[in-house]
């Protein structure tokens, strides 16, 4: 059976390409969405962004050591969730990176069931209560539920339109493209005339928005996608004109 916890934004530092693609594939599946960083300097600078919910960290690094990217992270983000995911099996390296700020150390090689779990464990953690909700304007989503409100209207979605409504939602007045929404919705690296994206887009726009007024996701014609706030001059509609909620989509 598959688990589903919190939708992160999940940060991978690590060199080595094949892993990388297993972490994005199985981490994908799972809800979340995936960065990279193939050195232990850009890591430990990516890490520092807000958005980033979640480091898996190799120690083996180019540029700089795990141990001192974790030592960055714990020195300007000490809440920030870290998993080290690594080849030294060896006592000292263990307890030093747990000394060092490390909630968890996994070795190489892995089940990605095991590291699956550790991640809903560390996802269960009562410190960590910022992740589970997300608001933009009225529009508001409980990640641990998988619920979504447009006021006090619930909105039914499928799983991926989930995921799609959390990703443009994690970066409210940015124009992201299809092949940005593509990597970390589908992770499809495919022929970019598909229009998967647009067809959810669709989707999530007859869910979301009320009618007669703005849509929440705008159309950067040639550019892509822009999630933004209603303004607070649209009147609500009443619930009974609200519409009901159309049917799941595909996938």
């Amino acid at each position: 059976m598959t688990l589903y916890s919190t939708i992160m934004l999940v940060l991978v530092v690590e060199d080595d390409p094949r892993i990388v693609r297993f972490l994005e594939r199985g981490l994908t599946a799972s809800g979340h969405q995936v960065r990279s960083a193939s050195d232990g300097l850009e890591g430990a600078i990516v890490a520092l962004d807000e958005s980033i919910e979640l480091v898996i960290l190799d120690l083996s690094l180019p540029g700089l050591d795990g141990q001192d990217v974790l030592a960055r992270i714990r020195a300007d983000r000490p809440r920030l969730p870290v998993l080290v995911l690594t080849a030294r099996d060896i006592l000292e390296s263990k307890v030093k990176a747990l000394e060092g700020g490390a909630d968890d150390y996994m070795l190489k090689p892995f089940a990605f069931e095991e590291l699956r779990a550790r991640i809903l464990a560390l996802t269960r953690r009562a410190d960590q209560p910022q992740a589970s909700q997300l608001e933009l304007g009225d529009l508001r989503v409980d990640l641990l539920a998988h619920r979504a409100w447009r006021g006090d209207r619930p909105i039914d979605l499928s799983r991926r339109e989930f995921a799609l409504l959390v990703y443009l939602m994690r970066h409210p007045g940015q124009v992201l493209s299809r092949e940005q929404i593509l990597s970390a919705v589908w992770e499809y690296d495919f022929d970019p005339t598909s229009n998967v994206v647009d067809v959810y887009i669709r989707y999530l726009r007859r869910k979301v928005d009320r009618p007669g007024a703005p849509s929440l996701i705008d159309t950067i014609r040639g550019a892509g996608y822009r999630c933004e706030p209603a303004l607070p001059d649209h009147p609500s509609p009443s619930p009974a004109s609200s519409p009901s909620s159309p049917g799941g989509g595909v996938g």
